[in-house]
């Protein structure tokens, strides 16, 4: 086993019992900019970077086709607001490129608020100055009893106002509550390999 994987792997050993009350909740939902729901700058003012692009929006359930899994947008239900706070540093938008983002989402329980980055996928599909961005957020405030979590997204920005295109996005909430019971289903002795060999390895 590679040197630097068996110290974590006591670590997490350790910390098992704390974490084994801890079950996750997943939340799937869509957000569309909404001139109805403008952005909380005082939500803004929260973010660790000063932003320079603030968008307000709301947030729909959606459900897909049985047999493809595709999006159906008919019968959607309002369910919370949306703030969100980014700082872009190129606006050529090139692939790859990391920004700063912070999101506040208002749900039917409380206030969430994610801290983290959003990275370029594309500024040209499937027109050049549409943006594709894919968002990784951790957590950092959310109402009592909540221990933390995850927000991912897939998400479109259309910063240049182009015809035909919105702003909006995909996303999925990993949210871990105190006192829920541990998960159902464990992974196997074989879920996980780990080998040794690679750049990083330390006893090259």
């Amino acid at each position: 086993m590679n040197r630097r994987i068996a110290p974590a792997l006591a670590v997490l050993t350790l910390l098992a019992p704390a974490l084994a009350s801890a079950q996750a909740r997943v939340l799937q939902f869509r957000s569309a900019e909404d001139p109805a729901s403008p952005p909380d700058r005082t939500a803004c003012a929260q973010a660790p970077f000063v932003p320079n692009l603030l968008i307000g929006g709301s947030l729909y359930t959606y459900e897909t086709r049985e047999r493809s899994g595709e999006v159906v947008t008919e019968g959607a239900r309002a369910i919370g607001k949306a703030t969100a706070c980014a700082e872009i540093t190129n606006f050529a938008f090139p692939p790859r490129l990391s920004q700063q983002f912070f999101l506040q989402l208002t749900l039917a329980d409380g206030v969430y608020k994610a801290s983290g980055t959003c990275t370029i996928i594309s500024n040209k599909v499937p027109k050049g100055g549409l943006v594709l961005a894919g968002c990784n957020l951790a957590i950092v405030a959310a109402p009592a009893g909540v221990i933390g979590g995850a927000v991912t997204s897939l998400s479109t920005f259309n910063p240049f106002r182009l015809t035909g295109f919105a702003t909006g996005s995909y996303w999925t909430a990993q949210i871990y509550d105190a006192g829920r019971g541990p998960e159902r289903q464990e992974d196997s002795d074989h879920a996980m390999d780990w080998m040794d060999g690679g750049d990083h390895d330390p006893g090259k």
